[in-house]
């Protein structure tokens, strides 16, 4: 993400590439979304081409010139991927040791041995949290919900009270926790403190997990009471494995980047001193490229080599692992290009403008904004990294908490209500077996109580740090 978001847009001391007024902008702005949603709904093309497509549509309603449009998207691009291009590289890696040396096999096996009858659902919302931390979210549903269909398969379960609370624990962790991209991308776009915005996160998204996973599933279950599809409960493979990393080996290690990056936040409270040795040490340690990285090397011996894997193994396992991320790191690159050209053709001082009139509150107006986005696009990612390119002005002025939380508000409001146009939605679609109707009555309510249960607690949480 550029550095200049905030500090610039504050001070506008950089002109618009456009001398469009507000009404021009905000039609500008409707226009670009509706060109994407248009591609990527009607025409089915790939999201990557659609905000290519739809920022350079945004640049000319806007009335800015060609080529500064495309200057400005290419730029976004650049400096999105740069800063969040290593750490999807990381967390990938991170994700296909967890599943190849049998470490997530490993998780779920333990903690479903433990648990049973009433207790299932919760566990099902611990295996997705801790699971989903270092995964994208397409990641962990692809890894998960087979065990959920076998687990309902095999306890004789109510696949919604299995399921839900298992995508409400993957989709909290995608939408509000860093390592995942959107959070990370927004928090660099806001200047917020990554290890208050981890620690705030955390608390926001327990009783948020809670509420939208096995509380809803109850409810869930009643609108939906759908078996386990056969064609979709999978055949565990013959193993090929030695044998297969210890539970504690393996959460520790999904949890190394954690406690790295929450070290760093107490200690930057605690000494409060930049030049201090200790301050300086963790936040090398503590920055979420060397904890990722960290984790990657660490997984290598407590995964890999645990299970048995040769070196040729593990250099197999970590190149398959960065082929499947090159279109989310496309999407996440353009959506940053689609951002700037919103701030650079003056949209984020309208905002700006237009706020300081409103009596609504910066947190309920950053939240807004992603539920629009998301509506409109279909991607949390895209409705995060949007969303927070516009509502950067308005961090300006907060406090350390504040900023943490506007991040925090963005990612809830982006997991609003998933629908049709998003991937998402058609995965957990054909997963379970369900029509349009069931998913829309059971994933889109599931991710709408999210994003409003998170969206309120962080509000409640301004009123009181």
């Amino acid at each position: 993400m550029t550095h200049l978001s905030v500090e610039m847009l504050a001070a506008d001391p950089v002109e618009p590439i456009t001398s469009a007024g507000h009404a021009q902008l905000g039609i500008a702005v409707l226009a670009g979304i509706a060109v994407i949603v248009l591609l990527i709904t009607k025409f089915k093309l790939h999201a990557f081409l659609a905000l290519t497509v739809g920022s350079l549509a945004l640049g000319a309603f806007a009335g800015a010139p060609l080529d500064k449009a495309i200057t400005s998207f290419t730029a976004g691009l650049g400096s999105t991927v740069a800063g969040v291009g290593v750490l999807i590289a990381l967390g990938a890696i991170l994700g296909k040791l967890l599943a190849d040396s049998g470490g997530a096999d490993q998780i779920v096996d333990t903690i479903l041995a433990k648990a049973g009858g009433r207790a299932m659902p919760w566990a099902m919302v611990l295996i997705a949290s801790v699971i989903g931390l270092p995964l994208f979210f397409e990641v962990g549903i692809v890894l998960l919900i087979p065990v959920v269909l076998m687990v309902a398969k095999r306890g004789n379960y109510s696949l919604m009270r299995i399921g839900i609370p298992a995508l409400a624990g993957l989709s909290v962790m995608h939408g509000l926790i860093p390592p995942h991209p959107g959070p990370l991308v927004a928090i660099d776009a806001v200047k917020a403190n990554l290890g208050v915005t981890l620690a705030l996160g955390v608390l926001v998204a327990i009783p948020t997990v809670v509420i939208a996973g096995p509380l809803f599933s109850k409810v869930a279950a009643r609108w939906v009471d759908v078996p386990a599809p056969e064609k979709m409960i999978p055949q565990r493979p013959s193993e090929d494995l030695e044998k297969r990393p210890g539970f504690g080996a393996t959460v520790a290690t999904v949890l190394l980047p954690v406690v790295l990056m929450l070290a760093k936040a107490l200690v930057d409270i605690v000494v409060d001193d930049p030049e201090a040795t200790v301050q300086r040490v963790f936040d090398v340690i503590g920055s979420p490229l060397i904890a990722l990285l960290a984790a990657v090397i660490v997984g290598m011996f407590t995964l890999g080599r645990a299970a048995g894997f040769t070196k040729d193994r593990l250099s197999t396992t970590v190149e398959k692992s960065l082929a499947p991320i090159a279109g989310v790191l496309m999407i996440v690159g353009a959506g940053g290009g689609f951002k700037q050209t919103l701030i650079d053709v003056g949209v984020g001082q309208m905002i700006l403008d237009f706020s300081k009139d409103w009596s609504i509150p910066a947190l309920l107006l950053a939240w807004l904004i992603a539920v629009a986005i998301r509506l409109a696009t279909g991607s949390a990612t895209v409705a995060t990294i949007s969303a927070a390119g516009l509502v950067a002005p308005l961090a300006a002025d907060m406090s350390t908490s504040h900023t943490a939380l506007l991040v925090l508000a963005i990612g809830a409001g982006s997991l609003f209500f998933s629908h049709v146009n998003d991937a998402g939605f058609w995965l957990v679609k054909e997963y379970f077996g369900l029509d349009v109707g069931q998913t829309i009555k059971t994933w889109s309510v599931m991710e709408t109580i999210i994003s409003v249960v998170a969206g309120g607690l962080v509000l409640l949480l301004s009123l009181i740090i």
